[in-house]
């Protein structure tokens, strides 16, 4: 009698054991992926007077178990602006905010050095000790290159963050910080060692000319080229408008989601973004759409209907 309830008991728990693994196999995962974020100008006065530029999309936004975006601006106090046409620098004050609406944030992109390496580094400093994951940049080349891997429901996605948009001087050194520069083997290579990590991986891409609606050459070659690498699929920002979208061996590309929190533009164009909804899981991506917002001239996105379901 005591070997069989010794035996029921484990029969028992070794079923309960196989449906958590089950369940864990069959856990699907919704991430949000959102634009560019700029959180100076604009959005950083809205800041200062005790307003929160998310405030019309929060509650959407919190219904992902994941949340993505492209941070495009240095968050520091120090450093001095690097000569070029636009440089953002937003305040520390704005850390919490973005701490409360995203989970992750790419900085590869061509802002990310707008005030120097030192308040570059103030800037890692920052979001590290704000808890705030970022990816796409490091303190040397390595670490710019290094996946950033996030679980959630017991599936492990991979973010991968490049820049393509030129000039390359902040690439991330041997010994020096910068961001992680796109060059076609070493972004295989990036994917390839990702794929070991991670049930998931997603590069997130700085790419594409600014303010054109469709996708060049360039960006469709390398999305296709990162999907046969082993990427589940490929987004992209920069353009300041959001781009066609395609699936390539039945894995998405979403070109570029455009702007998210941003002013500065008058042409609607410019002010319309898209919120993109991937549900993923240990296989795959199971299903992914896109979701407009349109952005006021303060820079805030409001939230306008579901635009496409494949």
């Amino acid at each position: 009698m005591k070997r069989w309830c010794g035996a029921g008991a484990l029969l028992v728990a070794t079923l309960a054991w196989s449906q958590a693994v089950t369940d864990l196999d069959q856990a699907v995962v919704r991430v949000a992926w959102v634009g560019d974020v700029m959180l100076a100008d604009g959005p950083g006065r809205l800041v200062k007077r005790g307003d929160d530029p998310f405030q019309y999309v929060a509650s959407r936004l919190d219904e992902a178990d994941l949340r993505v975006a492209n941070l495009e601006c240095v968050i520091a106090s120090k450093g001095q602006a690097a000569d070029k046409p636009w440089t953002f620098r937003a305040t520390p004050q704005t850390l919490p905010l973005l701490k409360r609406h995203v989970d992750v944030v790419s900085l590869a992109n061509n802002h990310s050095g707008d005030f120097g390496r030192a308040a570059f580094a103030e800037m890692l400093g920052r979001l590290d000790r704000a808890g705030v994951p970022y990816f796409g940049v490091g303190r040397n080349l390595r670490e710019a290159h290094q996946a950033r891997v996030i679980e959630r429901k017991g599936v492990r996605i991979a973010l991968l963050g490049y820049d393509e948009f030129f000039p390359r001087a902040f690439e991330a050194g041997d010994n020096y910080p910068g961001v992680a520069w796109s060059q076609d083997e070493q972004v295989v290579h990036d994917i390839q060692q990702a794929r070991q990590q991670a049930d998931i991986v997603i590069p997130f891409m700085h790419w594409g000319q600014e303010h054109e609606p469709q996708a060049n050459s360039r960006q469709r070659e390398l999305a296709r080229l990162m999907i046969d690498a082993g990427a589940d699929a490929v987004v992209g920002t920069h353009p300041h408008v959001v781009q066609d979208t395609e699936t390539y061996r039945g894995k998405p590309i979403v070109y570029s989601l455009g702007n998210f929190v941003f002013d500065g533009f008058s042409e609607p164009v410019n002010n319309t973004g898209w919120v993109l909804w991937l549900d993923v899981g240990k296989q795959g991506v199971h299903a992914w759409h896109v979701e407009a917002v349109r952005i006021d001239r303060q820079g805030s996105p409001h939230p306008a209907s579901a635009l496409k379901q494949p």
